[in-house]
C-alpha cells in the first residue's frame, strides 16, 4: 500500500538511494496525528492508495528535493513539483488524495444547519440533522489554445510564480455552458473573438480540487486589450519565437505541444 502523506500542499517522499519515492508498507510511514482520518482513495484502474495530513511538517527532511543524496530521509515536495519526481501514476494518485483531504477538511460541518457531518462513503458525507450529502467539489474551468495563422495567442498570468507564458484560461460560471465560457473568458481577458471553437480533452487539476478542460479556436476579429488584473503580458508568437511555456504536466503544454508538432 501507497500512502500519500500531506502537510499544507507538501507530499512527503522518502529517500531511496539517490532518489525519492512514495512511501510504501502495511502501516501508516508515521505516526497519524490525533484527530485527522487516514482515508482510503482508489483509482479508476483500481489501484488503493492511502491518505492522511500532518500538523506539522516531517523532521529528518532534505534541505531541498534536489538534494536527494543528502543526508536526511524524507523530502517535503509541493505537489506540482512531485510531477518531477514519482511516477506519472503516483503524481495522479497524489492529486486524488490531496482532493480528498482538502474535501475532508471543509466538510467537516453542515454549512446548512452547523451540525458536524459523518462520512457515509469514501466520497460522501452526510448530515445527521438536515440529511444533506457532501462530495468532494470540483471547480470546473476553461483553457483555449487560439490560433492565428502560423501563430498562436500565449499570455502572461499575474497568478504566475515564473515567467512563463501560458493558454487564457477561466472558471465556468453558473447558467453558462462550457463554449459561452471560452468565448467570455477570450472577450474579458484579451477583447478578441474566435470561432470554430473545439474540444481537445480535459485534465484533472489538484490545486485544490479542479477539472481543466481544453479546447482550440482560431481568431476572428479584434486587437489585443488585456484585462490588467488578471494578466501582464499577451501577443501572438510563432514557432520560431515561443517564450518560456508551461511543464509537461501541464494541458496547457500538451495544447501547446500539439500545436508545434502539426
Amino acid at each position: 500500500m501507497k500512502w500519500f502523506v500531506f502537510y499544507k500542499g507538501q507530499v512527503a517522499l522518502q529517500k531511496q538511494g539517490d532518489r525519492l519515492q512514495v512511501p510504501e508498507g502495511d502501516e501508516p510511514p508515521v505516526a497519524v496525528p490525533e484527530g485527522h482520518q487516514v482515508h482510503e482513495v482508489t483509482m479508476n484502474n483500481g489501484v488503493k492508495v492511502k491518505t492522511f495530513a500532518l500538523d506539522k511538517p516531517i523532521e529528518d527532511t532534505l534541505a531541498c528535493c534536489e538534494q536527494s543524496t543528502a543526508n536526511g530521509q524524507w523530502a517535503m515536495v509541493n505537489l506540482r513539483e512531485s510531477f518531477n519526481y514519482i511516477p506519472l501514476e503516483d503524481y495522479l494518485c497524489g492529486g486524488k488524495a490531496s482532493q480528498i483531504l482538502y474535501w475532508d477538511e471543509h466538510s467537516r460541518y453542515c454549512p446548512t444547519c452547523g451540525v458536524k457531518t459523518v462520512q457515509q462513503t469514501p466520497i460522501m458525507k452526510k448530515c445527521p440533522q438536515c440529511g444533506l450529502e457532501m462530495y468532494p467539489p470540483i471547480a470546473t474551468a476553461i483553457i483555449v489554445l487560439i490560433q492565428r495563422g502560423d501563430e498562436i495567442l500565449l499570455v502572461h498570468n499575474r497568478a504566475f510564480k515564473r515567467d512563463y507564458y501560458g493558454l487564457v484560461a477561466g472558471f465556468l460560471e453558473a447558467g453558462e455552458n462550457l463554449e459561452e465560457c471560452v468565448r467570455r473568458e477570450v472577450m474579458e481577458e484579451t477583447g478578441l473573438t474566435i470561432k470554430n471553437l473545439r474540444y481537445f480533452g480535459s485534465q484533472t487539476w489538484p490545486y485544490p480540487s479542479g477539472l481543466m478542460v481544453g479546447f482550440t479556436a482560431e481568431y476572428e476579429s479584434g486587437t489585443i486589450k488585456l484585462q490588467e488584473d488578471e494578466l501582464t503580458a499577451g501577443a501572438f508568437y510563432r514557432k520560431d519565437n515561443m517564450p518560456h511555456i508551461p511543464q509537461k504536466m501541464s494541458i496547457a503544454r500538451k495544447l501547446i505541444d500539439w500545436w508545434l508538432e502539426k
